[in-house]
């Protein structure tokens, strides 16, 4: 069960997003509520990725409304949009490789001791917070010394997710985290996102996999060449009914009977 604590985080009404004479999105709708997940679906070119660069701040909606907690916004920069608690990992997830995990998750915002000249990186205590907060989302790691490399595709994922909530995300944008990754590290993923859910985040989770999207969805916006194909509540809308509207069902269904005349 999630733990809503009500109220949209995330709202968008009318949105659509012109590059020149080319229109990218058109006339979306969107609710991001705290405690739960919005997942948006759709084929490449579908438009999700100019969707969710403009929740995370790195382009501004040409038409529509956009509002966070409430308040009608445009925004200017991924860092106004960190600021007010809206955090993004992305599918190619900026980790460095060959550096341990602690270092992974503090990198840009590492803890330090002391004063002046002489002051130093608090490594016990960025390896100790480390190894808390992934043992909070489930993740029990022998050893946050260990490169981040040596993390399985999902495993690394889910550090990205835990660092994430550990520095204030309340919406957090997974942009095809399991795009890449196998059955069993789908699972392991699909398993933090709800793990995040039930800590209160609204999760936006961007896909083109219904079979993952459904089981931890609450609701379900299609998008096909940047338009809306149907936003659905998770009581309104069964599996094959999804992936029936993501595979253009209804044209199929059309095009059959056009040739039965």
């Amino acid at each position: 069960m999630s733990t809503t604590t009500g109220g949209s985080l995330v709202r968008m009404r009318g949105v659509g997003k012109r590059y020149g004479n080319i229109l990218a999105l058109q006339d979306v709708d969107l609710d991001v509520e705290a405690g739960s997940v919005t997942c948006v679906l759709g084929d490449n070119g579908a438009g999700k990725s100019t969707l969710i660069k403009i929740i995370a701040g790195r382009h501004q909606h040409s038409e529509g409304v956009l509002e966070i907690h409430g308040e009608e916004r445009t925004l200017g920069s991924p860092r106004e949009a960190l600021d007010l608690g809206i955090a993004a990992v992305y599918q190619d997830l900026a980790v460095v490789p060959l550096m341990p995990v602690w270092r992974n998750f503090f990198l840009g915002s590492e803890l330090t001791k002391g004063r002046g000249p002489a002051r130093i990186l608090d490594v016990k205590a960025m390896q100790r917070i480390t190894k808390q907060e992934l043992l909070d989302m489930g993740i029990d790691l022998r050893d946050v010394n260990q490169p981040i490399h040596q993390l399985s595709g999902g495993e690394r994922q889910c550090v990205a997710i835990a660092r994430a909530v550990h520095f204030g995300a309340r919406v957090l944008i997974l942009d095809e985290p399991t795009a890449a990754l196998g059955v069993k590290q789908s699972g392991v993923v699909l398993r933090y996102v709800l793990r995040a859910r039930d800590r209160g985040l609204g999760v936006v989770f961007i896909t083109h996999n219904p079979h993952h999207a459904y089981p931890v969805g609450d609701r379900f916006l299609l998008l096909k060449r940047g338009r809306p194909l149907g936003y659905h509540a998770k009581k309104d809308v069964t599996l094959d009914e999804l992936t029936s509207q993501m595979a253009g069902g209804a044209e199929l269904a059309a095009l059959a009977h056009e040739l039965e005349q």
